[in-house]
């Protein structure tokens, strides 16, 4: 007689489970981290001449990352003020042709090469930090606006008509029903832009506003392979971090049962 394998408890698949998300939720720190010793360790084995020093030192690169990060939270800060409420909206209105039109308008922001915005609008009111944010909030907000329609377009409507039926009114139904079912669908869409705001940030050096893409400029002008790859990393860096904070987000923030 064969005999059969005892199941496993449920303590132990539990337990397995957990290693399982842990393992995947910790991957992406853990290239990260080796990504930058590796690049540390490497730049700290060459002789570095008096112009690297002047760039690769932990003051400036402190500098230029505190400078990156101030541009990509103060862009995303004024995409989701900006692009949540407008997709709110627009979900509300009856006629069909505007939502299209506001997507429509949204992607010619995201459809024009960056640095072409940053060069026309240094040119209509000059470079500095207003700039900068300004490109990165036209260039980034399209994935928040459209992830916050389709976020409410896609609430079941039997759950919107029975909040309807227990007598609430249009904005307890909003904010208790449709936006915290939308929340993943709008987080996606923020880690979209988050990772845009990095990338396009390095930008902001054009205009005077600082960044990581002061450091990844002088690389490329003075041709010094050492300050282009720390700041290339650094900049890699950083949006892989973002993007693997917005996944630990859209797991908290999931509804239970969704």
């Amino acid at each position: 007689m064969t005999a059969v394998p005892a199941e496993a408890p449920a303590s132990s698949r539990s337990g397995a489970r957990t290693l399982r998300r842990l393992r995947g939720s910790i991957g992406t720190p853990v290239v990260v981290a080796v990504a930058l010793l590796a690049d540390y360790f490497w730049v700290h084995s060459l002789q570095l001449d008096s112009i690297e020093q002047r760039t690769l030192n932990s003051d400036y690169l402190i500098t230029k990352t505190t400078e990156h990060l101030k541009l990509t939270v103060v862009a995303t800060v004024l995409i989701m003020v900006i692009a949540v409420p407008l997709g709110i909206l627009i979900s509300r209105v009856r006629a069909r042709w505007i939502p299209p039109l506001v997507l429509g308008l949204a992607n010619i922001g995201q459809a024009t090469p960056a640095i072409g915005v940053l060069v026309l609008l240094t040119i209509l009111f000059g470079p500095g930090f207003g700039i900068a944010i300004t490109s990165l909030v036209a260039y980034s907000a399209l994935p928040v606006l459209r992830n916050t329609l389709i976020g409410i377009q896609q609430v079941d409507r039997s759950l919107i008509e029975a909040a309807r039926g227990m007598g609430m009114k249009p904005t307890q139904i909003l904010l208790r029903v449709e936006l915290p079912l939308a929340v993943p669908v709008v987080l996606a869409g923020l880690r979209t832009a988050l990772v845009f705001c990095v990338g396009v940030a390095t930008l902001a050096t054009f205009v005077n506003a600082g960044g990581l893409g002061d450091i990844i400029v002088n690389g490329i002008k003075l041709d010094r392979d050492p300050v282009l790859i720390t700041g290339s990393v650094v900049t890699a860096s950083i949006a892989l971090l973002v993007d693997w904070t917005g996944g630990l987000a859209e797991r908290v923030l999931k509804p239970k049962g969704a």
